[in-house]
């Protein structure tokens, strides 16, 4: 049997998915079942592009309910509380040791993780040296695109 993965999400995040599946199985599963007996009255089904396409359609939306339920059912609700080490669910300030601007990020669970929100994955290479390092630490991540040097300068 396969390992069972944690999914780590914020209390938002876990909301927003338990929205669309809720979305999902009321309005989405209900017209495609209604599309899919439309297509077939038209006959023929070997030739009959509608109905391939709404089994398509079956197929994404079927699959997608699969993926949010597991992650319900494997969801562990981050704790968005101040700590003075870094865990998931912590915003920090970073700075690059070479440069002189400093970084903010939040960092949440690989399923929630947005670079255009500033959200980093915890299993991104910068959340996992930052991951239970106290202000102040200096800490070398290891990215495939090579080694650098970072300061933790605040944890919020």
């Amino acid at each position: 049997m396969a390992d069972k993965k944690e999914v780590y999400l914020t209390a938002e995040g876990f909301t927003e998915i338990e929205e669309e599946l809720d979305e999902l199985k009321r309005v989405k599963r209900p017209e495609i079942i209604k599309a899919i007996k439309e297509a077939r009255a038209l006959g023929d089904l070997s030739e009959n592009a509608e109905y391939h396409s709404a089994r398509e359609e079956q197929a994404i939306i079927e699959g997608r309910i699969q993926e949010l339920e597991y992650m319900i059912d494997h969801a562990v609700i981050i704790s968005e509380e101040v700590s003075d080490t870094v865990r998931i669910g912590s915003s920090v300030v970073i700075k690059y040791d070479d440069e002189d601007d400093t970084e903010e990020y939040k960092i949440v669970g690989s399923t929630e993780a947005d670079p255009f929100e500033n959200k980093i994955s915890n299993e991104s290479p910068i959340a996992k040296a930052l991951l239970g390092k106290k202000k102040g630490a200096k800490v070398t991540v290891e990215s495939p695109n090579g080694k650098y040097d970072i300061t933790l300068v605040e944890i919020k």
